[in-house]
């Protein structure tokens, strides 16, 4: 969907629509598995197409493993238990409800 308005930067992943979770959000806390961005880095502010490049990155990582956390070494397995963990925390806390889903989180 193209939207006229679309933001050019990203507001940040602790601003983000439903708690973060988002498939923006899901990108950085993937980075932060891979290694590829520190846990302090929310993006914010980022212009969207930083965020795509990085995106890139993810997509190169999780295809070293099929797309799958089974896949993942255990290091990297237990890394993404504990970000995804502490996020769906975070989220419900904030109001995300997992059943709901959004239209507006491009």
């Amino acid at each position: 969907m193209i939207r006229l308005h679309a933001p050019k930067t990203y507001a940040g992943l602790d601003h983000d629509i439903n708690g973060g979770m988002t498939m923006i959000g899901k990108i950085i806390r993937d980075a932060w598995v891979f290694g590829i961005l520190p846990e302090t880095e929310t993006c914010e502010g980022w212009e969207i197409s930083r965020i795509d490049a990085i995106h890139q990155q993810v997509n190169d990582e999780w295809d070293k493993y099929g797309c799958m956390v089974s896949r993942l070494p255990e290091d990297l397995r237990a890394r993404h238990k504990a970000i995804y963990d502490e996020a769906i925390t975070q989220a419900k806390a904030r109001g995300w409800d997992p059943e709901v889903i959004a239209d507006d989180e491009d």
